[in-house]
């Protein structure tokens, strides 16, 4: 089986990135795509995030009626902060039956390079890039193919300064994610 991962912090998961699945999803050869919660970002500052399970529990409700969309908690077992290859090189141990490729905005491109082991990377798993507002260009590579998608600009941290504002985020969120943060009184 050929599993997109789509790593993220999903701080909360919103509407972009689904539309941004659902389109990788479907104009490539992917059998699935798992969401991979990331509990630190190494590029991020940790205190913005709210619990990890959570930010887990929003898009286990934010996909649970798309068939190839499986969310994964694999990061919250290893080293923080997490890095790229270490849970690529772990899933691909774990599940040697799969074929794994990487999700990754046209923006990180840019400084793809800084990643750790990027070459590891690049050497054994191929690059679904989607496009980003303010995009400027990565470098080219075999492995790394370029989708069309919508150019979509929708923040998480709009939507959390939203939410903190008392600002209705209808249509930024899946009603059950949108549900799911007013009951909990996250991002307040």
């Amino acid at each position: 089986m050929k599993v997109g991962l789509y790593f993220g912090s999903f701080n909360p998961i919103h509407v972009g990135h689904l539309i941004i699945a659902n389109v990788l999803y479907d104009r490539t050869d992917l059998d699935e795509v798992w969401f991979v919660v990331s509990p630190q970002n190494p590029f991020k500052k940790q205190q913005a995030l709210i619990h990890e399970f959570d930010r887990l529990r929003m898009v286990e409700l934010a996909i649970a009626d798309h068939f190839h969309f499986r969310v994964s908690d694999v990061e919250f077992r290893m080293p923080r902060p997490s890095y790229t290859v270490d849970t690529l090189t772990y899933l691909s141990d774990q599940y040697p039956q799969h074929q794994f490729c990487l999700f990754l905005g046209s923006d990180n491109l840019t400084h793809f390079q800084k990643w750790k082991n990027h070459q590891a990377i690049l050497d054994n798993y191929e690059i679904f890039v989607y496009p980003r507002p303010r995009e400027t260009k990565g470098f080219v590579h075999p492995k790394i193919k370029t989708i069309e998608a919508p150019l979509l600009d929708i923040s998480a941290t709009f939507i959390r300064k939203s939410i903190q504002e008392g600002h209705s985020v209808k249509y930024l969120l899946p009603d059950k994610v949108e549900e799911y943060i007013l009951d909990k009184k996250l991002y307040q």
